[in-house]
């Protein structure tokens, strides 16, 4: 490519071409070379490879080739997917949101125990004295005893609690004369690899968008940040961003409303607004840089910047300041981006470290190194109390498995683009159930979960002659229907309490699209009982066949499995029998059977005998065969599958 350069100012203009293609040292020698034969044939000629002018020629050739390599390079390195170097690649994942991963810490299930005395109900009958059950706080730390690797223990453990999604399991641990005295209380919880470790910073006059720079590589979390005045400073993603979501502990104090349903939702979700944040950036040589916001002055913001409040009509306070002036540059000085530390002490504490020789092997987690129990000695025993503090121990069933160094530079590539293609959004009715799935279950736990859109009574169709509209239901764009459902501790299926419904409305408000609306409902509970008939083989133990036939439906419909708004396929289940070892033949169970079906689904549905209490017309949903849910989301249920699966043997052959 050429363009027509003019020279000279005061005698007569020349247009000159440049040639912009070239661009390596070889290509711009050639072409300094021939500009220099069109346009100053007479002034120099002389292109001997050793003359003076092919030197200056050769030289600015040189210094042209190298500018280029650098433009070239810095534009490579400005794009992810072409960056090579790892500071770049760093700055640019970063500044989409994705934070590389400098370790990752490995991960298991451990039985943590601890010995309870046994308390006598009546005559010859014992069961742990739950009094004297403890809470074991996180982070409580455990170590391997062969590669003495920390694990530390994510969520608290509280022996009081039972349920199906946190079960507590119970042993006779000591006798007398064959009297039990104490029980053994088992409860499993995560362990995480990694060590813990606590710094101090002290900050003097406050600077805008101050910064700190953590003592250790590969932190994997900053647990806490608290100042000398008890306050407590939030890691959010950006600094703009003002709210931040904490847990309360569930009780009546806290929340009077809701600490009824303390046992099944532990922890409420609150949305708290804060000044007090900082945002961390993650540099390439592994150490972790703390950075805070702008705000600087003392003052309150309504000081620093008009607002309604304090320039306008004296109304309500009183406050005027129309003939006040304020100083645009005042807005820097703001907590618009956070508050930056001032005259205080920062301290710290973070988990650090992770690598693959943290995934030791089962049964290696034994040691107590340190730990936090909770158990209140009013009214108890104190030594009692004390031997139950001392009776913690820890095991890993399962090898501790998820433990890696840090990530490469491709991987860091690939997983900001998928970070940046999801947006940390729920955007697709899929992304909502994943999101619901992910409450952690100190705010609840979710059994199931279904999502459809809204719909809405169109009211302006239809109506001939005066007459009322006819009533069409269609779909509403701004809201969504979210069904769900949790476990009780036999694991059946029952309505969320209202405290859970609360941390879920909450949690998912930080992932949601402004315009979706999403509406939290309870499904149906449809509970049903199973009929069918066999014929076996000649030569079975008829008994044993119809056992294995009944446990198959069982599994079949097994909560963990089943889904709301899942219709029950009737051929499925004759099916899934037939596989039965044994089995010859499946039969219609009852002669009064005009449809001749090889399975029947009785609708239960009785409270006084533990059902939900809905009745459905099971005969009106079935078609063809299959049994479908309602138009109001729901979910088949066989609560109890011991009486409720009833199964018989007509005959063999």
């Amino acid at each position: 490519m050429a363009r027509e350069i003019e020279f000279g100012t005061n005698v007569k203009s020349v247009k000159k071409d440049v040639n912009y293609i070239g661009r390596e040292f070889s290509t711009i020698r050639a072409n300094l070379i021939e500009f220099a034969k069109q346009y100053f044939p007479t002034a120099y000629n002389d292109f001997n490879e050793a003359s003076p002018g092919m030197m200056f020629i050769e030289m600015a050739a040189y210094v042209g080739d190298v500018l280029n390599f650098y433009i070239d390079n810095q534009f490579r390195e400005a794009l992810l997917h072409s960056a090579e170097e790892k500071k770049n690649v760093f700055k640019i994942v970063q500044s989409m949101g994705y934070k590389p991963t400098l370790s990752k810490p490995s991960t298991t299930i451990a039985e943590i125990s601890v010995e309870v005395p046994a308390e006598e109900i009546d005559s010859d009958t014992y069961r742990p004295d739950l009094r004297y059950a403890p809470v074991v706080n996180a982070p409580t730390l455990f170590t391997a005893q062969v590669t003495d690797t920390q694990f530390r223990l994510l969520d608290d453990i509280n022996f009081k609690v039972s349920s199906s999604l946190d079960p507590r399991f119970s042993e006779v641990s000591q006798t007398d004369d064959d009297v039990p005295t104490h029980y053994k209380l088992t409860k499993l919880g995560v362990l995480q690899s990694g060590e813990i470790f606590e710094e101090d910073f002290t900050f003097g006059n406050s600077i805008k968008f101050n910064k700190i720079i953590l003592a250790k590589n590969n932190v994997v979390e900053i647990t806490s940040c608290i100042d000398d005045d008890g306050n407590r400073w939030y890691e959010v993603p950006y600094l703009a961003q003002d709210t931040v979501y904490a847990d309360i502990e569930n009780t009546s104090v806290t929340s009077p409303d809701l600490s009824q349903y303390s046992t099944e939702t532990p922890y409420l979700l609150k949305l708290i607004k804060t000044a007090r944040r900082f945002t961390t950036y993650i540099r390439s040589d592994g150490r972790t840089e703390v950075r805070f916001g702008s705000g600087i002055s003392s003052n309150a913001d309504e000081e620093m910047v008009p607002n309604p409040d304090n320039v306008g009509s004296s109304l309500g306070t009183g406050i005027s300041k129309l003939d006040a002036s304020f100083d645009p540059s005042n807005f820097l000085n703001t907590k618009t981006f956070g508050q930056s530390p001032g005259n205080i002490t920062l301290t710290f504490k973070y988990t650090h470290g992770g690598s693959l020789e943290d995934n030791v092997l089962s049964n290696q987690i034994t040691e107590v190194e340190s730990s936090t129990i909770v158990l209140s000695s009013d009214g108890l025993d104190t030594a009692k109390v004390s031997d139950v503090k001392d009776s913690l121990t820890v095991t890993n069933p399962e090898p501790a498995t998820g433990g890696a160094s840090s990530q490469d530079i491709d991987e860091i590539k690939l997983s900001s683009m998928a970070y940046m293609a999801t947006q940390n959004r729920a955007v697709t009715m899929q992304d909502y159930i994943t999101r619901v799935y992910s409450l952690p279950q100190k705010y609840g736990n979710i059994a199931k979960a279904y999502i459809v859109q809204d719909e809405q009574l169109d009211q302006t169709a239809g109506g001939e002659d005066g007459d009322k509209p006819d009533l069409k239901e269609i779909s509403n764009p701004l809201a969504l229907n979210l069904y769900v459902l949790g476990y009780d501790y036999k694991r059946n299926f029952v309505q969320l309490n209202e405290a859970t419904k609360t941390n879920l409305k909450i949690y998912l408000s930080q992932y949601r699209v402004v315009t979706d609306a999403i509406n939290i409902k309870d499904a149906f509970i449809i509970n049903v009982k199973i009929k069918f008939a066999i014929i076996t083989q000649r030569g079975n133990n008829k008994n044993e066949v119809l056992m294995r036939c009944i446990d198959k439906v069982k599994k079949h419909f097994d909560v963990k499995k089943w889904q709301i708004n899942q219709p029950i396929i009737l051929s499925d289940i004759a099916y899934q029998i037939s596989l039965c070892k044994g089995v010859a033949s499946v039969v219609p169970p009852t002669e009064d059977n005009p449809e001749k079906s090889l399975i029947l689904i009785e609708n239960k549905y009785e409270k006084d005998d533990g059902y939900s209490g809905n009745v459905y017309d099971l005969d009106a949903a079935t078609k063809e065969g299959v049994i479908y849910p309602s138009l109001d989301p729901c979910i088949f249920e066989v609560k109890f599958p011991d009486i409720d699966i009833e199964g018989k043997v007509v005959g063999d052959i």
